[in-house]
């Protein structure tokens, strides 16, 4: 029997079963297309498309209360500023989907040193609104925390998933050591809603990444104390929890949302034609819930929270099946950070929550805090593409330490 010639590539023939990657930008489009999460993506700019509406109806109340005897605010003065904000965040969005998940990781580990490094800065630096110290002024006015909160999430992700390596390697006590750096520098400034935000996002990511259910409980009972003790010896969130506790007055900014907030009924009194949103402070941001409440109705705000809730569950519908831990950890804290920081707000807006100080998620007005939120779900968009005719077994991390010691 004669052997079968060996196989020589020459310089006009291939062999066939050579990977062919898509070369052209038409060609990367389609595989980004194929492989990127289309249902989140249709949430994420139906969301924006409520936010725009939100915002329009908000801004005159905003205009008129900004507007001073030397200059007046147009009353759709938040509004266009919001859309050209949009705008250029889908195309952060966007441009973020299409990076490669390993640059996604190595660019937001970079961000989150510069982003912590301008944190450091902000007692310096930072610029003073409203009695807090939290924005650096580089031409742009931009919150530091912002674009830590996505970079600080895939960092983590990172970090963690070291474990699958050395089992015996540190990563939580790393992880808590830079947890505990941020939530200092936050409350400094002070910024109390954003440092329960950070620990949150923290504690769920641990918990995936196989913490033992015994350390939960130390973790928990640990912040409790901390809380107590913040109440105790912090000034800041001792006056924003009285004034919870006290149920608020008539002048207090909870209670105006609140008022705001259900002076529309169950259908709303209709774009333009809210009163009670003209003596609310912070309508086009912190308490754009209630404006849609009072202009739109009950009803409405049940469907923007629908939205909402729906975005979360797709993304945990999409990792249900992911066999990564990075994956399934970067994308579980970047939606936790979403998730909660839309919760936080909606519950100060139900007066069922102390102030905050924190915006409604790709609703509320934003400059470069837009841009923040919409790197994040860029990244998320990024993190979780996949080829949809890839079958992939679920991740057992339990499973894989076993092996791990037994080896």
């Amino acid at each position: 029997m004669t052997a079968a010639r060996p196989y020589i590539p020459t310089a006009t023939r291939e062999r066939n079963d050579t990977p062919r990657f898509p070369q052209s930008r038409k060609a990367q489009l389609k595989v980004w297309w194929r492989e990127i999460d289309r249902v989140l993506l249709a949430l994420i700019i139906t969301l924006m498309a409520m936010g725009m509406v939100a915002v329009a109806a908000a801004s005159p109340a905003s205009a008129h209360r900004l507007s001073t005897s030397q200059t007046a605010l147009n009353d759709l003065y938040f509004y266009w500023t919001h859309l050209r904000w949009q705008a250029l965040g889908l195309i952060v969005l966007f441009i973020t989907s299409m990076v490669p998940r390993e640059w996604a990781r190595r660019g937001s580990v970079l961000l989150a040193g510069a982003m912590l490094l301008a944190l450091m800065l902000v007692p310096i630096l930072g610029v003073e609104v409203n009695g807090a110290r939290r924005w650096i002024n580089l031409g742009v006015r931009f919150q530091p925390s912002e674009f830590l909160k996505p970079a600080f999430a895939v960092t983590m992700a990172w970090i963690l998933s070291w474990r699958l390596r050395d089992p015996g390697m540190p990563v939580i006590g790393i992880t808590a050591g830079v947890l505990a750096l941020i939530t200092a520098l936050l409350m400094m400034q002070p910024n109390l809603g954003e440092a329960i935000l950070f620990v949150g996002c923290w504690l769920i990511m641990v918990i995936l990444a196989g913490l033992p259910l015994q350390r939960v409980g130390i973790i928990g009972g640990a912040g409790i104390a901390l809380l107590a003790a913040a109440y105790t010896f912090y000034d800041n969130a001792r006056h924003r929890i009285d004034a919870f506790l006290g149920g608020g007055t008539a002048f207090d900014q909870v209670d105006l949302a609140r008022r705001t907030l259900m002076g529309g009924g169950w259908t709303g009194t209709g774009l333009w034609l809210g009163a009670r949103k003209m003596s609310l402070p912070e309508a086009h941001t912190d308490y754009i819930f209630s404006v849609i409440g009072e202009e739109f109705g009950l009803l409405v705000c049940g469907l923007v929270v629908i939205v909402y809730l729906a975005i979360v569950l797709r993304v945990l519908y999409r990792l249900m099946n992911e066999e990564d831990l990075f994956t399934i950890l970067a994308a579980s804290g970047l939606i936790a950070l979403f998730g909660g920081q839309a919760f936080i707000n909606i519950m100060v807006n139900l007066q069922l929550f102390p102030s905050k100080g924190m915006t409604l998620p790709l609703v509320s007005y934003g400059g470069s805090s837009t841009i923040a939120l919409c790197f994040g779900i860029g990244l998320l968009l990024s993190i979780t593409r996949r080829n949809p005719f890839l079958s992939r077994s679920k991740f057992d991390l339990r499973r894989l330490l076993e092996k791990e010691r037994a080896a």
